[in-house]
């Protein structure tokens, strides 16, 4: 297994649209159900546990870029068999996949029971599964410079959602925001954790690192991303605890959606329809993206083709889509994956750093010594 991979100029990207790809899969459907999460954990001070969030999110795309560039162009898979092994990089390498893999899923399941409660309750959830994956492979079968396209163009064609929150702007209750500052650190701590599920997806930044023309910018586009999807979260957050009573906002799993009900046309008369059904431009990137993640990946660690990753993965994804339905058993896939985000991604990096860094000097040492 190569360590630095040999990427054909024809297929780069620009580091520009890092920016659409890292936006857009952390947004997903965790920005749907966060403002309940939040305000569980951190009540009206929820904004504050978003902010902390934010902090520790760009430190760790600060430790992720850091360590890409101890390489020429490397991704995670190939520096964890560099700094570990063939055998346990590749077992920490698969372990990473995987979890692409259980986001994957999450998605779909969660996208499938959105659609048969505010919708077709009666729809099968096999009938999105399909839908959704016939989208998906055939997003993948595209490559990766159609994968950033399609992000790309759905960025631009889903953002004016944003747009429908301003209705709800005017029924704020001011006073749901008031005492400040009264929520405990542990409880503070415990809500910025509680963001892991809606950040989850940015770490396809050391798959994708290979594969961006200019490198020395990829810190900074990642950042503003970072930046840009926390404030798309506080917005959401703030106007959700404004709007809803305690009582409302704790009961309502996708209070987001909720807030959509109240932009008022005379031509519909339930816009929610349209949001639901307008959000798979949001899923459709999301889901294209992690199942590149998961293909290439397992690609790279076993010389598996793609196309073969690609239909095995999406005929697994049909079976789990009719077997998983109940909300109980799609909160605790949400709940698996979030616990397992976190150790790997805002936990994981941290550890990996040192090894990394000792690597690349004892690397540079003998280099210099033969030289």
């Amino acid at each position: 297994m190569e360590i630095n991979l040999k990427v054909k100029p024809n297929l780069k990207i620009k580091t520009f649209y890092l920016f659409y790809i890292i936006s857009f899969i952390q947004i997903g459907i965790g920005l749907l159900g966060l403002p309940r999460i939040l305000y569980e954990h951190a009540k009206q001070d929820a904004w504050v546990s978003l902010l902390i969030g934010l902090g520790y999110l760009i430190l760790i795309m600060y430790v992720m870029v850091v360590i890409l560039r101890q390489y020429t162009n490397a991704d995670i898979l190939g520096i964890q068999v560099d700094v570990f092994g063939k055998w346990i990089g590749k077992f920490l390498g698969t372990i990473f996949i995987l979890h692409m893999g259980i986001a994957l899923f999450s998605l779909v399941i969660t996208y499938a029971q959105i659609i048969r409660v505010f919708m077709f309750p009666t729809l099968h959830p096999i009938v999105t599964g399909i839908l959704l994956v016939a989208l998906m492979i055939s997003g993948v079968l595209g490559g990766l410079k159609v994968i950033v396209g399609v992000t790309f163009v759905f960025f631009f064609s889903s953002i004016w959602l944003l747009l429908l929150l301003i209705p709800a702007t005017f029924h704020l209750d001011y006073t749901h925001y008031l005492p400040l500052f009264q929520a405990s650190l542990p409880e503070l701590l415990e809500g910025a954790r509680a963001t892991t599920y809606s950040y989850i997806g940015f770490e396809i930044l050391m798959l994708i690192y290979p594969f961006l023309e200019n490198k020395k910018t990829v810190l900074k586009t990642s950042l503003i991303s970072a930046v840009w999807t926390t404030m798309i979260l506080l917005i959401t957050t703030m106007i959700a605890i404004g709007f809803f009573s305690a009582e409302q906002l704790v009961l309502r799993d996708w209070s987001v959606l909720a807030l959509f009900k109240i932009a008022n046309f005379t031509f519909i008369e339930r816009f929610d329809f349209i949001v639901v059904a307008e959000w798979i431009m949001v899923i459709i990137p999301n889901m294209i993206l992690l199942m590149w993640a998961l293909t290439f990946g397992f690609k790279r660690l076993y010389r598996i083709p793609q196309k073969a990753t690609l239909y095995i993965s999406s005929i697994l994804i049909l079976i789990g889509t009719v077997m998983v339905t109940d909300h109980y058993s799609i909160q605790r896939v949400i709940d698996f994956s979030s616990q397992v985000g976190f150790w790997l991604i805002f936990v994981y990096p941290l550890v990996l750093l040192p090894f990394v860094l000792v690597k690349s000097h004892w690397r540079k040492k003998n280099k210099g010594m033969k030289t």
